[in-house]
């Protein structure tokens, strides 16, 4: 098989839960052990740094991979979903794996797969696990898909694990209340194995204290490792200053990546290293952090958090697609300066509590609502009704080349666009 004719295997013989949502998740971790034995259990090969979380995961794992590659090892990163290309998910260094190595994966263990009846996402970690063996990566920062207990990612024995935050997602599969998700989620703190939380909430802190006590294990708050200081813009960075808490150490850091909700995420990150730095094998220098998160996008190719597509007009997108993610993207909305007005292109998947999310976003914006062209979308109808309970000022349109269309033709230099709701309506502006 070809690269083309190895995806079109891929998507149709094991269906992607960025494809057709629940139908594609398979809970357990037997199957992906079973076959990573097959192949020599690979993920053994190299340090691991395990994430899990409802949101930030994504953005503190390109930091963290960033740092690491700054601080000179040879860095393994998966991550999930995809924008525009499926390689995206397995980089070393910021590069994406091969055609040819996707190809060759699949073609040596397609009949393995088979027998297993291997889901998409675990064929994919067990691609990434061995990948990272093949380039005699050091360090692997290996993010979760779904949960964390039952994820196929949690067969890794981690230096140390992190969970970023937790909030109502996907409770069908991982429970209907914050404590039971932190249960899942909490699933990857390994035995005498530290785990850092990205915040402290009192709905879950005693669920994952308890687990991480049953694991003898230290579990460090972000928040009371460091604190934010002032914090502003300066061009295209963000100036973020913070302090490590213990010894009053000030910090002066410039960030690439321009959501104000990556304050928080960067403070994660920096408790991360901290422990790193001070309780493993690895060293971390401050140079190594200052240069990793002045340039993370260019480090990792990180895509699709308040992502700048254009500066006059200004145009922005992000990936941030449920209640938690929203309400920081929300917030950041509602304190834009730009003289002009504010149009938002959303759409959403049918499976998501949308009407949530769009109750969160500013009144006082132009929305054109639109569809991915996904089986997951949620539909116009669905979405009109919530827009007209909410007197949102709206519009519809079939797809999203058309919602941009109409954006365009509304936009002056003054305006700001926002495009955002899904993952998937922002990969197809970035495919446009």
């Amino acid at each position: 098989m070809n690269y083309i004719e190895t995806l079109d295997y891929l998507f149709s013989s094991m269906p992607s839960f960025q494809q057709v949502g629940g139908d594609a998740y398979k809970p357990g971790l037997e199957r992906i052990a079973e076959f990573c034995r097959v192949i020599g259990n690979p993920q053994r090969s190299y340090f691991v740094i395990h994430i899990a979380g409802t949101n930030g995961k994504g953005s503190v794992s390109n930091m963290l991979a960033a740092v690491l590659q700054q601080a000179g090892y040879q860095t393994g990163l998966f991550t999930s979903p995809h924008l525009t290309d499926f390689r995206e998910r397995i980089r070393v260094n910021g590069e994406m794996i091969s055609k040819q190595k996707v190809v060759n994966f699949v073609d040596r263990y397609k009949a393995e797969m088979e027998r297993l009846q291997l889901s998409f996402f675990e064929m994919t970690t067990a691609m990434a696990f061995d990948y990272f063996a093949q380039s005699d990566v050091e360090v692997a920062v290996i993010e979760t898909g779904l949960g964390g207990r039952l994820d196929a990612t949690n067969i890794v024995q981690p230096l140390i694990s992190v969970i970023t935050n937790i909030g109502l997602e996907h409770t069908e599969y991982l429970g209907d209340s914050l404590p039971k998700i932190a249960r899942e989620k909490g699933g990857i703190i390994k035995k005498c194995t530290p785990v850092v939380v990205g915040e402290k909430n009192s709905n879950y802190n005693l669920v994952l204290e308890e687990i991480a006590n049953d694991q003898r294990s230290e579990i460090i708050y972000a928040p009371e490792a460091f604190s934010l200081g002032e914090c502003g813009f300066e061009g295209d960075k963000q100036v973020i200053t913070m302090t490590r808490n213990r010894d009053g150490y000030p910090y002066q850091l410039r960030l690439d990546l321009l959501g104000e909700y990556q304050r928080q995420n960067l403070v994660t990150v920096a408790t991360v290293l901290d422990k790193l730095h001070e309780a493993t094998p690895l060293s971390i220098s401050r140079r190594a952090f200052v240069e990793g998160v002045r340039e993370v996008s260019k480090l990792t190719s990180f895509r699709g958090r308040w992502y700048q597509l254009s500066q006059e007009p200004l145009v922005v997108c992000d990936t941030g697609h449920n209640e938690h993610g929203i309400a920081e993207v929300a917030r950041q909305l509602k304190a834009r300066t730009n003289s002009g007005k504010l149009l938002c292109v959303m759409g959403f998947c049918g499976d998501k509590e949308f009407d949530k999310m769009v109750a969160l976003m500013p009144q006082d914006a132009h929305y054109i609502f639109t569809q991915a062209s996904i089986r997951r979308a949620a539909s116009l109808d669905k979405i009109a009704e919530v827009a007209t309970a909410l007197s949102l000022d709206f519009e519809l349109a079939e797809t999203v080349a058309e919602a941009i269309a109409k954006a365009k033709l509304q936009l002056t230099t003054d305006d700001m666009l926002f495009i955002g709701g899904s993952t998937f309506v922002v990969a197809e502006v970035l495919d446009l």
